[in-house]
């Protein structure tokens, strides 16, 4: 599994590049604070339920959590549904609001 640091992360957003970025968080969590991706909890991807993304299958998908961990476990599922080019924020959420500081 590949990782991506908020640091880079946040300059391929700037830059205006076109992301798949993938939360697998819960709702609540999202809705408190998000960065703008599409919301798929880690447990919809465990039962298989990736129907919103399946159009992404060859592209390049960064997931994020709250801190890196349920978003390491989507790349490792997504990988085993065929997904080719995932990617995990290191420290996800709280390394994003930590590094705004």
């Amino acid at each position: 599994m590949q990782t991506i640091t908020v640091a880079e992360l946040k300059a391929r957003i700037k830059s205006g590049e076109n992301l798949q970025l993938l939360d697998v968080r819960e709702p609540s969590e999202h809705r408190e604070f998000n960065i703008g991706g599409t919301l798929l909890p880690l447990g919809n991807i465990m039962r298989m339920q990736v129907d919103e993304i399946e159009n992404w299958k060859d592209k390049e998908i960064i997931c994020y959590c709250r801190s890196g961990n349920r978003s390491g476990q989507a790349c490792q599922y997504l990988a085993t549904m065929g997904f080719t080019n995932t990617k995990n924020l290191a420290g996800g959420m709280i390394a994003w609001q930590q590094a705004a500081r």
